[in-house]
């Protein structure tokens, strides 16, 4: 499924590019994101067989009035085909194309106690040096870690919890 997210992702986002529209599309997408998140039915209902498919595109219609007519047809798409589940994957995947594009990444950030505005300055000048991108950093409150920190990057992950410092004792102690 992650591939089939991509792949619609990565088509919209070409379309957007060549037609100078990302920051539209990316508001655009936001919202509707919004909107999924907000009205967790409103998938269920799309998905739904018990309504006909041109009802189910009319509430598309209904539902993103002055959207862009591209975003519209997208949605449209994913529905016809059977991946409106996808949905939420596809915006993902779109916006982690915006922030490739812009040199820019999301690390999630886990702690037990949240890091002072130094310490976090501190860390985002690491993990920026490491990745050579532009780093945004959210910010995860975890009292499994015991103590320490947490960072996940899209494809790396640094453990300098307590919980996984224990976990290395445990496995070399046997």
């Amino acid at each position: 499924m992650a591939d089939l997210s991509k792949e619609y992702a990565s088509a919209l986002f070409s379309l957007a590019k060549e037609k100078d529209l990302l920051s539209k599309f990316k508001l655009e997408l936001e919202n509707i994101k919004t909107v999924i998140k907000d009205s967790e039915d409103y998938l269920l209902i799309l998905r739904s067989p018990a309504l006909g498919l041109n009802s189910r595109l009319n509430l598309i219609d209904e539902a993103f009035v002055g959207y862009h007519e591209y975003v519209v047809s997208f949605l449209k798409l994913l529905l016809e085909n059977g991946h409106i589940a996808s949905l939420p994957e596809c915006i993902d995947e779109f916006f982690n194309l915006c922030k490739a594009l812009e040199n820019r990444q999301v690390a999630k950030i886990y702690y037990v106690k949240e890091p002072s505005p130094k310490q976090k300055q501190r860390l985002l000048d690491k993990l920026e040096a490491r990745t050579n991108k532009k780093i945004d950093a959210i910010y995860i409150e975890d009292k499994t870690l015991i103590g320490g920190i947490k960072v996940e990057l899209e494809d790396l992950v640094i453990d300098g919890s307590l919980t996984s410092r224990l976990s290395n004792i445990k496995g070399v102690i046997g």
